[in-house]
């Protein structure tokens, strides 16, 4: 095992920040065949997910079609969802390809009220530590004192956080709270555990076992989708989360995610259009009929669980 994948020793200081519990990785809402962000549908949104019963959302994630959005929409749709919150806190991803964009983006989600940020690594170019360090200790700079996360997710990224590097970062920026890792496998989601920070999941199937290994809490894709869903299984009498969980993403996932997801949405009353922007593509007629049957079935699982 290289420096650069192994696991971090425990730490002497534990870092605690406001992020904790159930996460809803939120979907955004567009609108003119996917064309623009549609702020009016925002506030409806966010209402349905505080009555789902999320704690928080993260917002312009993955889940989000972040890097899709240009830098102007993701500071709207930033703003729009730190208004309509009410009582959830709000982590937005900054994560952008250059620096100076995630120093702006971040900025900004500090100014908004955002609790705290996250920057996922920026794709496409090579990057070697040193200059992945200095990329994410610019960011946190840029926030300080506003808590601040590491996004891990290198099947999108293209390659992991080395974790050398983020003993590093822990050292430069006092405001590094904790990572979201979204890694598909509890080897690597085990490696960031034992750091002193915060951990939130993103792979639903490793939620069980990530939250009895310390984690601090979930940010879900499938809880952007499916928050109920999520909400329930994770109740704390419920052991088997982490299998239930998993399932219901790999059922949402035999269909193309996101714009299966703003289908769930649509069916549960959100008022949304169910747009997705390109590349990503709409469901076919087909696909429409079999996932409203899926889910309709999922759902109404759900609802005979609540009574």
């Amino acid at each position: 095992m290289t420096e650069a994948s192994a696991p971090l020793p425990p730490s002497s200081q534990v870092r605690c920040g406001p992020l904790r519990g159930v996460f809803a990785a939120a979907l955004t809402p567009l609108t003119a065949a996917g064309a623009a962000v549609d702020l009016d549908a925002i506030p409806g949104l966010v209402d349905f997910y505080q009555r789902a019963g999320v704690d928080g959302l993260f917002v312009a994630g993955t889940t989000g079609e972040s890097l899709l959005l240009d830098g102007d929409e993701r500071q709207r749709l930033t703003d729009a969802v730190v208004t309509a919150a009410g009582r959830l806190r709000v982590a937005v991803n900054v994560g952008a390809q250059t620096t100076a964009e995630t120093v702006r983006l971040a900025e900004h989600a500090a100014a908004s009220g955002a609790a705290a940020v996250a920057v996922a690594p920026p794709p496409f170019f090579a990057v070697d530590d040193a200059a992945l360090l200095s990329h994410l200790a610019t960011a946190a700079a840029a926030v300080a004192p506003l808590p601040f996360y590491l996004y891990e997710i290198r099947q999108r990224t293209g390659y992991p956080i080395p974790v050398n590097v983020v003993r590093e970062l822990m050292q430069r920026a006092p405001n590094l709270i904790g990572m979201k890792v979204s890694d598909p496998t509890l080897e690597e989601l085990e490696r960031y555990l034992t750091a002193g920070l915060d951990v939130l999941v993103g792979a639903e199937s490793l939620v069980t076992a990530g939250l009895a290994r310390g984690a601090v809490g979930v940010v879900s894709g499938l809880a952007g989708a499916l928050p109920g869903a999520v909400v329930e299984a994770l109740a704390p009498s419920d052991l088997a989360a982490g299998p239930v969980l998993g399932e219901l993403r790999a059922g949402m996932e035999r269909f193309p995610f996101h714009a299966a997801g703003k289908l769930a949405l649509i069916l549960q009353g959100v008022q949304i259009e169910p747009w997705v922007r390109p590349p990503l593509r709409q469901l076919s007629t087909t696909e429409q009929r079999h996932l409203q049957s899926w889910l309709t079935t999922q759902l109404n699982a759900v609802d005979t669980t609540h009574r």
